[in-house]
């Protein structure tokens, strides 16, 4: 898991809750995700990257696979919340809304997934 992917995670625990509305980063953290949710994130990592490289190649990749997880999931910050154009902007958030949302979950397992 490159810095990339694992932000994206970190950001995605980070900003989703249980069913008793405490922060999943609270209780889970990245060993606890599931392998398949591991690499359902570093696929759309990787396309996202690939889809954008022309526009995120001088931005702080941290930040990207950030705004990437709150933008695509509609959490009402992300792209256009940094000092970028408006025009990259709208590029990237229309680029997140060809992902579609997901969601995490904890399985009875104990393990996180994507829903």
């Amino acid at each position: 898991m490159d810095n990339f992917v694992r932000q994206y995670f970190i950001t995605a625990l980070w900003s989703s809750t249980d069913g008793n509305e405490d922060h999943l980063d609270e209780n889970y953290d990245l060993e606890d995700l599931a392998d398949g949710t591991i690499a359902a994130g570093i696929e759309d990592c990787n396309k996202f990257r690939k889809d954008n490289a022309e526009l995120i190649k001088d931005d702080d990749e941290t930040d990207i696979a950030h705004d990437f997880w709150l933008t695509r999931n509609g959490h009402g910050v992300g792209f256009w919340d940094r000092n970028h154009s408006q025009e990259k902007s709208d590029a990237l958030c229309k680029s997140c809304d060809e992902f579609g949302e997901c969601w995490l979950f904890v399985g009875d397992d104990g393990k996180v997934y994507f829903m």
